[in-house]
């Protein structure tokens, strides 16, 4: 946990933690999303949900882990609803070549057939850049578990690419 982040809800203290996480926040969103509006939405839900946290629940244990996997949930429903809308990009295509933009595409939608939790240690994994017993920190899980959940999510998402590609 970050040094100085509350343990509580209430307006002041969120405030804090905007300052302090919305950086973090927005990127992790950017990452899954590929996309700086679908980002900003993300950043704008989940402290507009953790603003609306019933004030007589727990108080967060690790805000900065709640966040960041609040992020990674709101980014696959955002992912998933434009794999369900026709007709809707799943990013804006940045410069480079297609075949670049077609694979995050590719793996986009692969992500939005996993389970929550599946996802969400993938883009801890792999967007993220963190390690596996600091996953195993963050979830409050073993590190074989986070391994074993990464080697089932990666072979998920195999499964999923070989049948869009036919393969």
């Amino acid at each position: 946990m970050q040094e100085g982040i509350p343990t509580t809800t209430v307006p002041g203290e969120i405030e804090r933690m905007f300052e302090e996480c919305h950086g973090m926040v927005f990127r992790t969103a950017y990452r899954i999303t590929g996309n700086a509006a679908d980002a900003e939405d993300v950043l704008q839900g989940v402290f507009l949900r953790l603003l609306r946290r019933d004030r007589s629940a727990e108080p967060l244990e690790n805000p900065e882990s709640y966040l960041r996997r609040a992020a990674v949930n709101a980014s696959l429903d955002v992912v998933r609803a434009r794999q369900e809308s026709a007709g809707v990009a799943l990013e804006e295509a940045p410069p480079g070549p297609a075949d670049q933009r077609e694979l995050r595409d590719l793996l986009r939608r692969a992500l939005a057939t996993l389970s929550p939790r599946a996802a969400e240690l993938f883009a801890l994994r792999f967007f993220e850049g963190y390690s596996n017993p600091e996953i195993a920190r963050m979830l409050g899980i073993s590190q074989v578990h986070v391994a074993v959940l990464l080697h089932r999510t990666r072979k998920q998402l195999q499964k999923e690419v070989r049948t869009y590609l036919g393969v």
